[in-house]
């Protein structure tokens, strides 16, 4: 579903672009345009932008997937706040203590918090993201636990409510998880409502939940919210996330983190 709003960053529309091909293989200025509620220059902008980097076809009118990539998505969320996650992933990974389960999702940022676990002995990582699984093959001490479900390709994830029973199995002591958004009303929010059901679900499940987003995603609003702030143990972002709303938030009682 795209997000049909003229709000997001130039990139986080590419991204959504990128979604939309991958699912339809093709799209038109005309169409891009009125979603997003941007002018046709913009979207050719846009276009021309990721067609640079060669992951679309630029067509007359429109564009068409360059080649089946369902990871081109999320390899582009993993080209952006490289430096912030990379911070918020340390700062993450060290609340992880050796022998515990624990819970990362299928965002940019639990990736970057995964390759801090490596050398973790005895800890169990239950996850529905395939790339986070991939990225700890190597780690001996770490068993990984995949949730099962259906491919969302754009994400390289599994969702569907048919894997959480898996979840019941374990004690799952923290739950780290990043969003398209967080403000005050709607809380932790996804682009994705499929996405959101998963996250919704072993939220409920963890003891001690963590929200892992960099300073671009507050005061944004995705399509589905999965998770009160009031809720939340701690919110772990970085330095240029903005100070009022920060404050807003701490002001609630909820340990922030600035790394």
């Amino acid at each position: 579903m795209i997000l049909e709003h003229s709000l997001l960053y130039p990139e986080e529309r590419r991204s959504v672009i990128l979604d939309r091909l991958n699912r339809e293989r093709r799209v038109t200025v005309s169409s891009l345009a009125e979603a997003f509620g941007v002018s046709a220059v913009t979207i050719r902008a846009d276009l021309q932008a990721l067609a640079g980097r060669a992951l679309i076809v630029r067509t007359h009118g429109g564009a068409v997937a360059a080649r089946p990539l369902p990871e081109a998505a999320l390899t582009l969320r993993r080209q952006l706040q490289t430096a912030q996650k990379e911070r918020i992933g340390l700062a993450a990974a060290s609340l992880v203590l050796d022998g515990e389960a624990i819970f990362l999702d299928t965002s940019s940022t639990a990736l970057a918090l995964a390759a801090h676990l490596r050398e973790r002995r005895g800890l169990t990582l239950l996850t529905n993201s395939i790339v986070v699984a991939q990225n700890l093959l190597d780690a001996v001490g770490v068993t990984v636990v995949i949730l099962g479900g259906v491919l969302q390709r754009d994400t390289a994830s599994l969702i569907g409510t048919e894997g959480l029973s898996l979840l019941r199995r374990y004690n799952i002591r923290k739950g780290f998880f990043g969003a398209h958004g967080v403000s005050l009303a709607e809380g932790l929010t996804d682009v994705y409502a499929s996405e959101a059901e998963v996250k919704r679900s072993v939220f409920s499940l963890c003891r001690e939940r963590f929200a892992i987003i960099d300073g671009s995603k507050w005061g944004r609003v995705g399509a589905a919210s999965f998770a009160r702030l009031e809720d939340l143990d701690a919110i772990i972002t970085d330095d240029s996330a903005p100070d009022e709303l920060v404050e807003q938030v701490r002001s609630m009682g909820i340990d922030i983190k600035i790394v």
